[in-house]
Formats: structure tokens, sequence, C-alpha cells
């Protein structure tokens, strides 16, 4: 099939789920020159019919509108969580190659059968969260490999607040299986550790739960009363293979937010973006007192960078940085996370992954790189 080839020109793109977060993804792909958006997909084909044509993307039905559509190469995958890896599996057996919306999968297994059908036909498969393709996270590994805080030793980044029940209009589905403060907001910041100071090794955690019950805050729903089935504060200890350590903190429990992401080595610390977003100020911050502000160039993109840089790697038969490898490694140190928790012990991160490069400082998604 044609999703195989390493052909030329910009790379054809389906989406596949037509909801809130495909708007995004849309408006972002159907503008960069290397990808030509064909079709979208949904189980609700009038909603793809809407997101088609809001987006002058000329074709749109049911799932199999973008499967069984010869001409497509890859697929982006924003469906829901639990249909992440079967959805996946189907495109890998359309002969198109896959981007998962983040989790890649909700356990090790599925993930490891996903990644097993896409080496086998020779395909890729790449997951979100791409913001460390954004400039701020590619702005402090330059700095950080370039030695500007020495040798890096210790991470800490705290990701704390009341919960997203207050504002989110359905919120139950974030304090339940596959979510929770861990594998909603985790993988962003995991991810982006993982890039500056490489695979994990060892977890351990603790974690708590405040109520048991929420109330929806806002919206149609607001003062209906919800379930909350997994833990809303969760702390994690890392040990990285390369011998630095991180102290992790993720909660919807606290009053106070705090978002904190910063390395320390030898020579210094390097105070790094909110990695949930894709630029941002980078401060390192020396021994000695002084400071060094770099601020990042604001992202042209936001989500769909990932997939951008997926279709070039595809065209230039290279790895691709954000690799469904290292979304299952971040899955697996999640899932370590909370087994650590229930133990109360250490547990060894069975899998590891390669890290690929930085970007090139001149990285750049609006430029045409691939030609006829």
């Amino acid at each position: 099939m044609s999703g195989h080839s390493n052909g030329s020109g910009p790379v054809r793109v389906g989406v596949i789920g037509a909801g809130v977060i495909s708007t995004e993804y849309l408006r972002n792909l159907t503008g960069l020159p290397d990808l030509d958006v064909r079709a979208v997909g949904d189980l609700d084909p009038a909603r793809a019919r809407a997101q088609a044509d809001a987006f002058g993307v000329r074709r749109s039905g049911a799932v199999d509108a973008v499967l069984a559509d010869d001409e497509i190469e890859l697929v982006v995958n924003l469906t829901v969580p639990q249909a992440h890896v079967d959805v996946a599996l189907q495109a890998i057996g359309a002969g198109k190659h896959v981007w998962n919306e983040k989790p890649i999968g909700l356990d090790r297994a599925g993930t490891a059968a996903l990644l097993d059908a896409a080496r086998t036909s020779g395909l890729r498969v790449a997951t979100a969260p791409d913001t460390f393709l954004g400039t701020g996270i590619q702005t402090a590994r330059r700095l950080v490999e370039s030695g500007a805080i020495g040798t890096p030793l210790t991470a800490l980044t705290l990701m704390q607040g009341p919960g997203p029940e207050s504002w989110h209009p359905n919120p139950d589905f974030l304090f339940q299986d596959g979510a929770g403060p861990l594998f909603d907001i985790g993988p962003y910041y995991l991810t982006a550790l993982v890039q500056l100071l490489g695979p994990v090794a060892r977890v351990q955690a603790e974690t708590s739960q405040a109520r048991a019950v929420r109330v929806v805050g806002s919206g149609p729903r607001a003062g209906q009363r919800f379930d909350v089935t997994v833990p809303t504060h969760v702390a994690g200890l890392y040990a990285f293979a390369g011998g630095a350590g991180g102290q992790c903190l993720f909660s919807f429990d606290s009053a106070i937010k705090r978002r904190q992401f910063e390395i320390s080595g030898t020579d210094g610390t390097i105070s790094v973006p909110d990695p949930n977003t894709f630029a941002g100020e980078v401060v390192v911050h020396r021994m000695d007192g002084e400071q060094v502000t770099v601020p990042s160039v604001p992202a042209a993109t936001t989500r769909g960078r990932g997939v951008l840089e997926l279709a070039r790697a595809v065209r230039e038969g290279r790895p691709e940085r954000a690799s469904g490898e290292l979304g299952a490694h971040v899955l697996d140190v999640m899932i370590s996370t909370v087994e650590a928790a229930e133990r109360g012990g250490a547990v060894d991160v069975a899998s590891t992954v390669e890290v690929g490069p930085a970007l090139p400082e001149d990285w750049d998604p609006a430029e045409r790189t691939l030609h006829a």
C-alpha cells in the first residue's frame, strides 16, 4: 500500500476523531506546507463533515473514509484514550503510519502489541505529547547539552492545583482510570524529563486522595457529584539510568497553584518553561548568583508539531523524535509509579528508550522541505 512508501512531496494525512482537540490539530496541520490533510473520519460522520468543512478538507465520513483511502499515508488518531490502540492497529493494518494522541495506550501489553505490529509492517507509530518539540524545552535542552549547568544531577517538578472540576464542564473522566494528575498531566513532565536526563530506571512513590466524591463546578452539569477512582496526589522519586535523580509532584489536591520545572547540575540550575506549553522563557541560575534569561521564540505551531516532525522523518528515512517507544517508556514509568505506591517499595522500570537528538535551532514548521 502507498502508506509504506517513502514517496515525495507533502505527506498525505487523514484525521480520525473529530472531537474538541481536533480543532487545534486541524488549524495547525492544514497550514503546514509539508502536510496535505485529505480526510476527516469519525464514528459520527456529521461531526466529521462539520470539521472537514470548517478547515477546507475535501473528504469526510465514517472512520473507514480515512482507513480505506489508499492515498492517505499517515493517520492522526484523536479518538478517546480507550480506543487509541484499536484504531492505531486498524491504521497499521491499512498500511498507514500513525500519530496517537496521548496516552499511546492504557497498559503495557496493548502498547507493546501496537509497537510490534508497526515494526512488523515497517510502519511508524509516534505519540503525543509533542510539547517537548516546542521552542521552550528545545532551548532548555540545547543549553543543558552545551554544559550551561555542568553535569545535570537532580530535577524538581511541581504541578499542583485544586483540580479541573471547577472549570471543566465534564470533568468525571479526569478523575478515573487512565487519568488523574499522573496520567493526565504526567506525560508532559515525564516526557520532558526523559528528553533532558534520559530514560528512567527506578521509581518510588506515595499517593493519596483528598476526596472520594467531587462536584462539577461549571457548565450545564454544575452541582452534579461524581466519583473519584484514582489517586489525586502523586509524589514520585525517579532514578534515571544515567545517574540523575528527580522528585515530581502531580496533585489535584492543592489550593495553591504551582508549575515548576528545574534541573540542577554541578555548576547551576536551569528553570524550564511549563512542559504543557510549547514556548516560554528559560532561566539559567549560576552558582555565583548570576541569572541569564533566554527567551524562547514563540512557537508558530502548537499541537501537531510532532505530526510534522514524524512526516518529515518518514520522508527522510530517519527515526522520528516523538516515537512510540518514547510514549511506551513514559507510560511504563507512570504505571510503575502507581505500582511503587501500592507496594510501598521501589519498582524497576523494565523498558528503556533511546532519546533522539534535539531539533536543529533553525527547524521551521512553516518551511516547505518536501518537494514533489
